[in-house]
């Protein structure tokens, strides 16, 4: 192989070619690879970063869900309580007012038993009289009328 001006001149351009490419063209090309790599890595970052904030936003949301549901429990619990109480306050309303209302009727009946009692009473003090009334007619003995009196007063 013989070494001629072509291969210099050929050898010479490649050289200027390579100087060229390394000043003007490589370091361009080797920044936007370094934005390109950092770009990558921060999206990546980003993304890592994004599915720690899903899942602790995910952990968050459950506990306060929890918390609802436990809340919601308790809030039901006490309406059932409060419901409890309700009924059984109106059971001993209704208990105290039958009541009342039963010694009202005794009381009543007791009134209306005295009031037939005083009747009776009445009545009876006037059988007594007309039967009184009767004896001294038929005849005046002072201590049978005593007797018949104390017997009758032992019968009422």
């Amino acid at each position: 192989m013989d070494i001629n001006a072509t291969f210099i001149g050929q050898a010479l351009a490649f050289a200027i070619l390579i100087w060229f490419s390394y000043t003007f063209v490589w370091p361009p090309l080797t920044n936007a690879i370094d934005e390109r790599q950092k770009k990558i890595a921060e999206g990546l970052a980003a993304a890592e970063q994004s599915k720690k904030d899903l899942a602790q936003a995910e952990d968050k949301v459950n506990a306060v869900l929890k918390d609802a549901r436990a809340k919601a429990n308790e809030i039901i619990d006490q309406a059932h309580q409060r419901g409890n109480q309700i009924i059984d306050q109106a059971k001993n309303e209704a208990i105290a007012e039958a009541n009342r209302q039963k010694a009202m009727a005794q009381a009543e009946i007791e009134a209306a038993a005295n009031r037939a009692r005083e009747q009776l009473r009445g009545q009876f003090a006037a059988l007594a009289i007309s039967g009184a009334e009767r004896l001294l007619q038929r005849e005046i003995d002072p201590a049978a009328h005593k007797a018949l009196l104390e017997a009758f007063a032992a019968e009422l």
